[in-house]
């Protein structure tokens, strides 16, 4: 799952809200139980406190220390800490041994570990001193030992359940990624099989009326709307065709009895000159309709099992004597056999495209490659030219773009578009190498998927 997604956002901002939500329920409680907790311990204390000095101003210091021992001595108010001692620190009378040290006199109530009298052990205790007016000390106190360690286990047992909580945050998430993912799924999926050549695929109908129906919908919808102009494309195209095919068809008939009647050599010339414009015409309406049909996907049912190295090998042959002109050979590299369903007319059309180019704008010898590939196979036709610089191939694949090398050739820049409309058609794409030296154009073919009966 990629960080930038909104899926990942989306299950980070569950998690997140989870935690925090599990912090507050959980921690919260324990930090105010904790605040309640202390009030109380110090209300206690400053009551026996202000008690003993009330009895200490009406009476002296002889009534203070019994009212001390009367306090320790009564088990309801054993939790109390009492200390009556001297100006110079001897105990007179109280629960504790000494004065505790570094305890600030007239200061707020502070936890201390101290040892009563009759126990072994310290424990955990709220107490101050206040300083008499005969100089004596007095520190009372609360004994706040067994909420400490209520609270001690109640933090454990919080943290305990915060860290399953981060665990159910986790997977809160995670099951709300998922739901996500699941609905979205069959909108991916149909859109993916339209993409791969199921062009009758549509959303499975769902009523439950939320966003994600309405988005199977519109894409339902944008799927018919697109099926409607691809038909609309295929008659116009195939009216423009035929509207333009008829007049040029015609126009060549005239220039064929032209040259035929002509008698001024110089007059032959320009006939000859215009039969050939008129046939390089011809091919540059055949190829731009091929690609607009190829790009519009047409043609799909025209898919065919057929076996790569047999038609590699019938191209080769077929541009062998041409190479040979020009002092060039042809060699094919291929499995024994690989079979794909593909538009063979089109990829015929295609590679014979890619071995005019390299041809013209090539050198050495050309090199028919073909490569299996887990879903498909890659054709590779590569030679031992100049090439073509980096920076230029994006460029060379655009339609009716001609590099300033190839401005002297007759063409109209369809060679590459076409082979890359017809990669497109087979659902791969047209990649150019630096084949060191010379360029190599690798054509990606995936499997087609098996037409849908009906």
């Amino acid at each position: 799952m990629v960080r930038r997604s909104t899926t990942f956002r989306l299950a980070a901002l569950v998690f997140l809200f989870q935690i925090v939500a599990a912090a507050i329920l959980l921690l919260g409680p324990a930090l105010l139980l904790r605040s309640q907790s202390r009030t109380n311990a110090v209300a206690v204390a400053e009551a026996v406190r202000d008690d003993l000095l009330a009895t200490y101003g009406n009476g002296n210091y002889a009534a203070l220390a019994g009212a001390v021992h009367f306090r320790i001595a009564r088990r309801a108010e054993r939790t109390n800490v009492l200390l009556l001692a001297r100006a110079d620190g001897t105990p007179v009378a109280g629960n504790i041994d000494r004065l505790p040290q570094g305890l600030t006199l007239g200061g707020p109530y502070t936890l201390e570990n101290l040892t009563r009298s009759g126990h072994s052990v310290p424990e955990a205790m709220l107490v101050q001193a206040v300083r008499l007016a005969d100089g004596s000390v007095l520190v009372t106190g609360t004994v706040v030992e067994t909420e400490r360690q209520i609270m001690a286990l109640l933090e454990r047992t919080s943290m305990i359940a915060l860290g399953l909580s981060v665990v159910f945050a986790a997977f809160a998430a995670f099951l709300a990624t998922r739901l996500i993912l699941n609905r979205l799924q069959a909108s991916v999926a149909t859109l993916r099989d339209v993409r791969e050549g199921r062009l009758s695929r549509r959303v499975p109908a769902d009523d439950t009326g939320d966003a994600f129906a309405r988005l199977g919908s519109e894409v339902n919808q944008a799927l018919d709307r697109m099926a409607a102009l691809n038909h609309e494309l295929k008659i116009a195209t195939d009216a423009l065709a035929h509207d333009l095919k008829s007049p040029l068809t015609r126009m060549r008939a005239a220039l064929d009895r032209a040259a035929q009647a002509v008698a001024d050599p110089q007059a032959q010339s320009f006939v000859d000159q215009a039969l050939t414009e008129s046939e390089r015409l011809m091919a540059i309406v055949e190829t731009a309709l091929s690609i607009t049909r190829a790009e519009a996907g047409m043609g799909r049912e025209s898919f065919a099992d057929s076996d790569l190295s047999e038609l590699l090998a019938t191209v080769a042959e077929i541009y062998e004597p041409l190479a040979e002109d020009h002092g060039r050979a042809i060699v094919v590299k291929a499995p024994p056999a690989l079979h794909l369903r593909v538009h063979r007319q089109l990829l015929d059309q295609a590679l014979g495209n890619l071995i005019d180019n390299t041809l013209k704008y090539g050198a050495g010898t050309i090199t028919l490659s073909l490569e299996p590939k887990a879903q498909g196979a890659t054709i590779i036709v590569a030679d031992e030219g100049p090439g073509i610089e980096a920076e230029r191939r994006e460029q060379a694949l655009r339609r009716f773009s001609r590099l300033d090398e190839a401005r002297g050739g007759w063409g109209a820049g369809l060679g590459l578009s076409l082979v890359q409309a017809v990669a497109h058609l087979h659902g791969g794409t047209v990649e150019l190498e630096d084949a060191a030296p010379g360029l190599a154009v690798r054509v990606r073919l995936l499997a087609p998927p098996i037409p849908e009966p009906g």
